[in-house]
This record gives C-alpha cells, structure tokens and sequence, in this order.
C-alpha cells in the first residue's frame, strides 16, 4: 500500500493498493476511485461494535475496499478544512482520538470506542466520555480539523488546554481537568470553567480550530427568523 496526502485548507488522500490489499472507511468516507476496487459495507466485528463506533461520531456500518488489481487507486477526503493525519501503528499499539476523527485505515486496524475512566474529565472536559481507540498493526488516518501541533512530553511535563483542541493522544498520557483560577479569568477569559490537563509521558497531538468553534462562528451569520 502506498499513499499521498496532497492539498493544503482542504487536504485529499490518495492511496494505492495491491490485489487483495485492503481499507476501510465510515459510510459515505470514500470520494472516488479507479477500476478494480471491490466494496463490501457490513458492521464489522458484528452489531455490538457497530454501536460502540456509533457512540464514538463514527457510523453504524463501514465500507471496506479491496483491490483485484495492481495499483487500484482509492480517494478520501475529509468533512470540515483541516489535515490528514497519517499514524503507522505497530501491533498492539494504541492511540486514542478526539470523538469522530477516523477517516481510514487498513483492515488490519481496530476501531473502537473508548471511555474516558475518570468522571470529571468526562462532565467538564467539553468533549464527553466517549472517544475513539485505534489499535494496530496497520495504517491508520485520522482528519483533524485546522493545523496539527505535536508535542513529546516527558513523564509528569503538563498541558493546559482548551478541551476541544485536543486531538488525540497515547495511552500512556493521563487526561484530567482542572478548574480555572480567580474570579476575573473565569468571568471575562472565555474559556469557561474548566481546562483540561494532559500529563506525560507520551506523545499529544493538539489541533488549530475546534470544529465546535467553526459552527459557532458560522452560526453567528446564519439568518434567524424574527418573532
């Protein structure tokens, strides 16, 4: 399997499969494709985990494309502007990801949701309790709304962060939330109550602009109907 992520505001990936080499993708994820591709859409890994992806912003069913040919070619673009983000997982390794942020991946990828353990970072962190787990050995890429900040933080290195800037992280870094301090921050900062916290070691990934924050703003030129 080869790739290519081509564009800059509103990125595409392109990818090349080699008969019986293989990806999958939410309901309605692909953009185009060449001859040759074979499509097979079910709940892969049975009803229970269609749910569970379900919770997790992705859909119900997903597609999964096979090449019966030699360099086949398969398009995926993402939802809102932003980045494809491309994560080569080894066996067992695991990542976890902001609520609806798959795009594609080998089929060799396990997708699944996942629950955030502690309570607090689930009422207050903005983004709820459920969120999206990776598990390899495969190819996976995930569409993160704006530009992509990596940081690599060493064991107990700290964040301060806009929950709904946080796209995705390793499982070895704790997540928590923490609340903002003095009167005047809370009141006049507009950044609410609550910061999350991540905690090292372990590699974060943060991202430019919120798809929460995108809707308002466009919200705010909506026409409404006068009472």
């Amino acid at each position: 399997m080869r790739y290519a992520i081509t564009g800059t505001v509103m990125q595409s990936l392109e990818v090349l499969l080699e008969p019986g080499e293989s990806m999958f993708t939410e309901s309605g994820g692909m953009a185009w494709m060449s001859d040759g591709i074979e499509m097979n859409t079910n709940t892969k890994g049975g009803l229970m985990a269609g749910l569970g992806r379900a919770l997790a912003g992705e859909s119900l069913f997903m597609t999964t494309y096979t090449s019966r040919i030699s360099g086949a070619m398969i398009t995926f673009t993402p939802e809102a502007p932003g980045v494809v983000l491309p994560m080569q997982l080894a066996p067992n390794q695991m990542i976890i990801a902001q609520k609806d942020a798959f795009m594609c991946a080998t089929s060799s990828v396990k997708l699944e949701m996942h629950f955030r353990k502690k309570l607090g970072a689930g009422l207050f962190g903005g983004e709820g309790f459920i969120l999206e787990k990776l598990t390899g050995p495969g190819m996976a890429f995930l569409e993160i709304p704006g530009e992509i900040k990596e940081y690599n933080l060493v064991p107990n290195q700290l964040l301060k962060i806009d929950p709904g800037h946080i796209a995705a992280f390793e499982p070895t870094v704790s997540y928590d939330i923490e609340m903002v301090k003095g009167i005047a921050n809370i009141a006049f900062s507009g950044e609410g109550l609550f910061l999350a916290t991540l905690r090292g070691p372990g590699k974060v990934w943060l991202q430019t602009m919120p798809i929460s924050n995108l809707a308002n703003k466009i919200k705010q030129y909506i026409p409404t109907k006068s009472s």
